[in-house]
């Protein structure tokens, strides 16, 4: 009997570990775009405020290489757009940042006047110690204005990723025994 549950236990596993691993968040939604906004209603803040990014994922910010660029910047720098002393700077038209560590990340774009114009995106990693049922951070230098694009998905918005693993392990090893 054992024998046969030892599949259904590793399949389940195999499974379950996937809903844990990092995902890709594309800038603005699956048909976002990293421009300048439409409006000066829309925020790239206020749409990344609500998605649960967690340390592994990826942030993708797709433009036109060679007219446009990503910043990575302090949040000094963020708030008053300067482009002088990024801490990374991405101009290959399709620009995937590993979110490496919890807190905020600041970006700008790197053309001239675009940042002004809304083109920036401020975004909190939460810790491996928070779970997904948490409330979302609630970061203070956020802009206001409400978001246009759909909100994007990250693997942190699921049930605990590692809740998953946990009870498929367990129900694995009762099936083996």
């Amino acid at each position: 009997m054992a024998s046969s549950s030892l599949p259904v236990a590793i399949f389940s596993f195999i499974f379950l570990f996937s809903l844990a691993t990092a995902n890709e968040v594309t800038v603005g939604g699956k048909s976002g775009d990293w421009k300048i906004p439409p409006s000066s209603s829309y925020s790239f803040t206020e749409w990344a405020q609500k998605a649960r990014f967690k340390v592994g994922d990826f942030i993708v910010f797709r433009y036109e290489s060679g007219k446009d660029s990503v910043l990575e910047v302090t949040k000094e720098a963020y708030n008053s757009c300067n482009t002088t002393n990024p801490l990374a700077n991405y101009t290959d038209g399709e620009t995937k940042v590993k979110l490496d560590r919890s807190g905020p990340f600041y970006f700008i774009s790197g053309a001239n006047g675009h940042c002004e114009k809304g083109q920036k995106l401020s975004l909190v990693v939460i810790s491996p110690r928070h779970s997904a049922i948490s409330p979302a951070p609630s970061p203070v230098e956020f802009e206001d204005g409400p978001a246009l694009a759909p909100a994007p998905t990250s693997g942190s918005v699921r049930l605990g990723g590692g809740l998953w693993v946990v009870l498929g392990l367990v129900l694995g090893l009762s099936a083996w025994f």
